[in-house]
């Protein structure tokens, strides 16, 4: 469909965005004895993009087609308590809102997650 013209409601899913990916990012590299978490951003001709680095726990690029998904859970609800619906959340606003988002990681080496968005799109 089309993308709904810059307001309001697009800086309301861009904090809800920023919080799912942050969270995620504190939460899973809480347990390391120097926790970093990294953001940076590239800006091109046609879009912006941002990566939210950590040094956490990172996953297994085998299970990355569970990542997005709601209550699709790589780490153990005890250790890691949460809904299970953050990164759903973001895999549902970025389209919204003009751009794509992707991962990568590796088991105990940390994980980033990459998300684009039109220029003129960053609230």
């Amino acid at each position: 469909g089309e993308r709904p013209a810059p307001g309001e409601a697009d800086r309301a899913l861009l904090r809800q965005l920023w919080a799912n990916l942050l969270t995620n990012a504190f939460k899973y590299s809480s347990g390391r004895a120097q926790p970093l978490i990294a953001i940076s951003s590239r800006v091109d001709t046609e879009c912006v993009a941002y990566t939210v680095r950590d040094n956490g726990v990172g996953f297994n690029m085998n299970y990355y087609d569970k990542l997005f998904g709601v209550f699709q859970r790589l780490h153990g609800e005890k250790e890691f308590p949460g809904t299970g619906v953050g990164l759903a959340i973001v895999r549902r606003v970025v389209p919204r809102l003009g751009g794509r988002v992707w991962a990568e990681g590796k088991p105990d080496e940390g994980a980033s997650f990459h998300f684009t968005l039109p220029r003129g799109m960053q609230g």
